[in-house]
């Protein structure tokens, strides 16, 4: 099969022909459609996640396809199933965090130290092909689209997490911080849940279309988001912690601020002149909270209240999808075809 090959950290992905896996107990086999390009892709090609061991590294985590293959034992999944696969697939189910029992999500893949997860510890979705836990995989509404389905296995996925995280209420007013892979969806998702919505952005390309999108309000910090009222919450969808930290002073007394992405550079810290001890704000993390917030989000999407904005890319210039998302210029997310 051809698949995105990262030769080495820090390497331009290429084209080769590999070997196609095969399924094992548990497991199925996708036919990848379309796989979306995220920014944890980057940042294990570049080396800030740990490089992957195996080999050869194929990454990818937003694969939306066709199951053509099931592996022994598996009932859930049939041959012509439309899934989508995630990030986690395993977790041990013997640490300390496992025992908690708590449901199968990003936080598993992050606090179990033998998590299974695709592109990461095992190979990932930029390939013609993919083996993955077939409990890990979500059926796709009929509806959606390979190539609009794969941006929500992520970046959807984080966007609806973190506003549910915030838990926010009736008459609440919420703020989503970077309009970019994951803050374009989340401006919608805001929208749709019926909250006033304010998008935070400091590139002024995005103004009107952040408006289109849904938003009620559109500021370019949080010094603008303080000027017209602040918001109950502030969902951090961009990858700039001190824009974060900046937004705080736009967060209102008991508010929720969600930090749903990475900075790879700077940690989150809150600036020693902001009144948040004594306004009972809190800081909250969020990423893949659960497989039916996913669920939900697919549904969001199917209904028409939700659309991933993509550019779609043939798997003969994966590269260049990822020149367009290491530089910010992809709008919004980066899908690469594979059938």
């Amino acid at each position: 099969m051809w698949a995105a090959v990262v030769p080495e950290a820090k390497a331009r992905w290429e084209l080769r022909e590999i070997p196609t896996p095969r399924p094992g107990p548990g497991q199925v086999l996708i036919r990848v459609h379309a796989c979306g390009v995220c920014h944890n892709d980057l940042l294990v090609s570049q080396g800030v996640f740990p490089f992957p061991a195996f080999a050869p590294v194929v990454v990818g985590h937003e694969a939306a396809g066709e199951v053509v293959e099931v592996g022994a034992g598996v009932t859930g999944r049939r041959v012509g199933d439309r899934v989508g696969a995630t990030w986690v697939q395993a977790t041990c189910g013997r640490c300390a965090y496992c025992r908690l029992n708590l449901p199968l999500s990003g936080q598993s893949g992050m606090n179990c130290p033998e998590a299974v997860m695709s592109g990461l510890t095992v190979q990932g979705g930029h390939a013609e092909y993919v083996a993955v836990a077939a409990a890990s995989t979500v059926l796709l509404p009929d509806a959606v689209p390979y190539e609009t389905a794969a941006p929500v296995l992520c970046a959807g996925y984080t966007a609806w997490s973190a506003l549910r995280a915030a838990d926010p209420g009736p008459r609440e007013r919420v703020a989503v911080l970077g309009i970019g892979g994951l803050g374009h969806l989340a401006v919608q998702f805001a929208r749709a849940g019926g909250f006033e919505t304010v998008a935070v952005t400091s590139s002024p390309d995005k103004h009107r279309l952040a408006r289109t999108l849904g938003a009620d309000h559109v500021v370019a910090d949080g010094e603008g988001l303080r000027a017209i009222g602040g918001a109950d919450v502030v969902l951090v969808t961009g990858t700039s912690y001190r824009a974060a930290a900046g937004a705080l002073q736009g967060l209102r007394p008991n508010g929720r601020m969600v930090l749903a992405t990475i900075d790879p550079v700077e940690p989150f810290a809150i600036p020693p002149t902001s009144p948040f001890w004594a306004q009972r704000q809190q800081v909250i993390g969020a990423t893949h909270n659960g497989l039916d917030r996913l669920t939900e989000a697919l549904d969001l999407v199917a209904s028409g209240a939700v659309t991933p904005l993509v550019e779609t890319f043939p798997k003969e210039r994966v590269a260049e999808a990822l020149d367009r998302v290491e530089r910010g210029e992809a709008r919004f997310r980066a899908v690469v075809t594979y059938a």
